[in-house]
């Protein structure tokens, strides 16, 4: 299993070569239509990410200490943001999740790129992820 940091390096290497944010944005789009569908009885408001412009949704289960997320969002571009997001945190322990130094969002340009209400969204994800985190290791199920 890679750690956060090496898939965050992997992201960044599989943007780089794409100068053109068109093209980056496709990826994203690409990548989100690459996520599996949340089942609906997922889709509550109680699983609703606060903060995000678009709907998402987040869910996450624990086994062994592991933590496993899906998601899924009504909107493209989140959705490729989204995707990035489960592949970075998702498969990981909560330690390992609040320790993470979240440097990709920056070294690709997506906060740069994104607009004010999209980006207050990516970090509201990001914020509840660490918050599952949290309470995953408060309850001792880390």
């Amino acid at each position: 299993m890679k750690s956060i940091n090496e898939i965050q390096e992997d992201i960044i290497e599989e943007f780089l070569p794409l100068d053109d944010w068109m093209d980056r944005y496709q990826m994203l789009i690409d990548m989100g239509s690459e996520l599996p569908a949340l089942p609906d009885e997922f889709k509550t408001e109680q699983n609703l990410i606060d903060g995000c412009q678009s709907r998402v949704w987040l869910v996450c289960d624990e086994k062994d200490g592991i933590l496993t997320f899906r998601a899924e969002s009504d909107a493209l571009i989140v959705r490729g943001i989204v995707a990035l997001l489960l592949r970075v945190f998702s498969g990981h322990s909560a330690e390992e999740i609040l320790d993470a130094d979240l440097h990709f969002i920056d070294s690709i340009g997506l906060r740069d790129h994104l607009s004010p209400t999209r980006a207050n969204g990516l970090l509201a994800m990001v914020k509840q992820i660490r918050e599952y985190a949290l309470v995953m290791k408060a309850t001792g199920n880390h």
